[in-house]
């Protein structure tokens, strides 16, 4: 769980068929895993805005300060040559942080589309919306599906250099396996001289990070949680959200942050006529919120085929937000 982004990866597509065969799959494996991309329903949204706006979660905070501060060096490293392009935002549900950027693009003059993708049709009518109001004079085609099969269609729909926007951290949110796939995959799709900007949550204080994500008010527990009553909800299981509990582990060296949840009991649970037997003190394995240090960035970047070409952090430098160029 990372910053606001998240509306991607809100599987409000999951009609039951998807959700359940993830969660069983998830389940029956070992360490048994459940997968962050259902964590946004109704409550979990609401959930996630009140973790957003505790003291102890820096994240969104970092960001928002270079897009509202230091946008001009954005703009600087994304419009370079001041040749047409198109800006596409992974995940992008309300914009608010790129909305700085994109006011300030159309002031300065720059010709560009941008082309929001997420997977709700509803956050992408909001955000329409949103930006009638804000910046008429902006052009926009949304862009409502998963990630690569909209890289597909913006291809499709223009020619002009692609600059993909990839906030909040998100990249975290995959493990380091997955994450160097994904960017081969964004390199799959894009060509020679196009950019990515990836928000990276740096390694910090041990302290400053679990905190973030173990709040002692148990807003980021109830987050977890909440999980399980979906699945009761929507795939007719019987948890008993008593017996599990929230536990959180940052490993300084590693850089993994993890969230589990842990069964307190020996105990049978249901989902939709399938046991799920569970161990006392058998783990849940939830989410991990990986934190890079400046070097696993560069050999990242490097490893997946880009080179950097800009990177601005945060008045703190808790955060970066490295611009990558496709050789």
């Amino acid at each position: 769980m990372n910053s606001n982004t998240n509306s991607q990866i809100k599987n409000n597509h999951n009609k039951t068929g998807n959700f359940f065969l993830d969660v069983k799959k998830g389940l029956d494996s070992n360490p048994k895993r459940l997968s962050s991309k259902y964590f946004y329903d109704e409550v979990g949204d609401r959930l996630f805005q009140k973790i957003m706006a505790m003291p102890e979660y820096y994240l969104t905070q970092c960001e928002l300060d270079i897009f509202q501060n230091k946008t001009a060096d954005i703009a600087n490293l994304i419009g370079f040559d001041n040749t047409p392009f198109d800006l596409i935002e992974l995940g992008a549900g309300d914009a608010m942080k790129s909305t700085y950027l994109l006011k300030y693009m159309i002031d300065k003059g720059l010709d560009f589309t941008y082309m929001p993708i997420d997977i709700s049709g509803n956050i992408l009518s909001v955000l329409d919306q949103k930006l009638k109001k804000e910046i008429p004079d902006l052009k926009v085609t949304q862009l409502e599906g998963e990630y690569f099969q909209m890289l597909n269609k913006a291809a499709s729909l223009s020619s002009r250099r692609k600059v993909i926007l990839f906030l909040g951290g998100n990249i975290g949110n995959m493990e380091l396996e997955e994450a160097n796939a994904f960017c081969i995959g964004l390199k799959d799709h894009l060509n020679p001289g196009d950019r990515i900007l990836i928000g990276f949550d740096l390694k910090k204080n041990p302290h400053t990070i679990l905190n973030a994500y173990n709040d002692a008010t148990g807003i980021t527990a109830a987050f977890n949680l909440n999980l399980l009553t979906r699945i009761n909800k929507e795939l007719n299981a019987d948890f008993n959200i008593e017996q599990f509990q929230h536990y959180q582990t940052y490993d300084p060296v590693s850089g993994a942050c993890r969230s589990y949840l842990v069964s307190l009991a020996d105990q049978v649970v249901n989902i939709d006529h399938t046991e799920i037997i569970f161990k006392e003190n058998e783990l849940i394995d939830m989410e991990v919120s990986q934190k890079f240090s400046e070097t696993d960035i560069k050999e990242l970047a490097k490893k997946t085929g880009f080179e950097i070409d800009g990177e601005i952090k945060d008045s703190r430098k808790w955060f970066i937000d490295s611009v990558w160029k496709f050789k």
